[in-house]
């Protein structure tokens, strides 16, 4: 990558940094991107997909299979806390994963194909919203315009902080941990705090709980029978004096390293709550949001990149343990050998969603030159 070239991209991320657009929200992003790839030379642009998604095509025009890239849109609900010429500007949103240096990379590998197409085949490059709550894949995959143009192979990649700054590290197998939001509604009765033998509180259901779920998932290896419940949130009446409490709401995330034991932690969690609130006397209802699906690495895909950077002179460590934080990039598993890999930010790097984290631009010549390493491997 020329200093020139680099340069141009920092200025981009950067950019977007300043511009963060939350998870089904990222319009104004999506266009600056569409207009990017375009002007970059893109043989198809794709808009609108699974909300806000742009997928684009640069098509060598010879039959062979597609690669596709793909990198996130969104932004998160946090206020950044720094100093930084290029922080947010929009008040309580921040690029604090990363996504922004994420899109710099894959726009460079834009601007590197409009120069020189592969020899066969075609690149798919996608640009992912709602990556934050695990929507966006999904959507984006069940968008019927995108299977006319679904690659064979996707690959992705997350900058990741406590790993050295420019290693890459390789999953072969489970990559991300599955993940999901319950949330948990006890409805009794309310009644005037004087007498609340009058009413029905939901309060012990709500102190028990908060252990009993806790208790179900306490970590450990992360192993096919890994669980991990962490209670997030707990609601309890209203702020009044003058009335005993009639509705609580508590949020648990769990997380396991399969899908299938997710069903199990599942049917275990919702067992206890509808046994708790039965014997304390009030109604339960349980809902889920935020569902990602467990990430695995196709072996096939994991040799390529692994390949692509021995090739790049990138410092490269096979794993076999997943990442505790969940993806929605195992949605591209399902019709594709699929693999991501993890780029270090540095191992004192502020954490991901952390106010203080800020991409590290170094890291943008070598995201890229591994992506077009394996562009090249698999079309030449």
């Amino acid at each position: 990558m020329t200093p020139e070239t680099l340069k141009r991209l920092t200025a981009l991320r950067r950019e977007l940094h300043q511009s963060p657009e939350v998870s089904g929200q990222e319009q104004k992003t999506a266009e600056r991107i569409a207009e990017l790839i375009q002007n970059a030379g893109a043989d198809l642009v794709l808009t609108g997909l699974g909300g806000h998604g742009v997928v684009a095509v640069f098509d060598s025009g010879i039959e062979g299979p597609g690669v596709g890239l793909r990198c996130e849109l969104d932004a998160l609900p946090i206020q950044e806390e720094s100093d930084l010429p290029y922080t947010s500007r929009i008040p309580g949103k921040g690029h604090l994963c990363g996504h922004d240096g994420h899109m710099a990379m894959v726009v460079g590998v834009a601007e590197a194909l409009g120069i020189a197409r592969p020899q066969t085949g075609r690149v798919v490059l996608i640009f992912q919203p709602s990556e934050e709550t695990g929507k966006g894949a999904a959507a984006v995959r069940s968008d019927p315009r995108f299977s006319d143009v679904a690659p064979d192979h996707v690959f992705s990649l997350h900058n990741l902080p406590g790993l050295d700054l420019g290693i890459v590290e390789i999953c072969d197998g489970p990559a991300n941990c599955a993940s999901r939001g319950m949330r948990i509604v006890l409805t009794g009765k309310t009644s005037h705090a004087a007498a609340p033998q009058d009413g029905v509180s939901p309060a012990a259901a709500l102190s028990k709980l908060m252990p009993a779920l806790t208790k179900l998932g306490q970590g450990g290896p992360l192993d096919q029978n890994y669980a991990l419940t962490t209670v997030t949130h707990a609601s309890l009446g209203e702020q009044t004096f003058g009335v005993a409490p009639g509705r609580a709401e508590l949020w648990v995330t769990l997380r396991t390293v399969t899908d299938t034991r997710m069903a199990e932690l599942i049917a275990e969690a919702e067992a206890l709550v509808a046994k708790t609130s039965q014997a304390e006397g009030v109604s339960s209802e349980v809902t889920y949001d935020d569902v990602f699906e467990a990430c695995a690495n196709h072996i096939d895909a994991v040799n390529i990149l692994n390949q692509a950077c021995v090739e790049r002179n990138v410092p490269v460590r096979l794993v076999n343990e997943p990442q505790r934080f969940s993806e929605d990039f195992g949605q591209f598993g399902k019709n594709a050998k699929t693999a991501m890999f993890w780029l270090g930010s540095g191992s004192d790097h502020p954490q991901l969603h952390n106010p203080d984290y800020d991409f590290p631009d170094a890291l943008i010549p070598i995201g890229t030159g591994v992506f077009l390493a394996v562009i090249r491997r698999i079309l030449g």
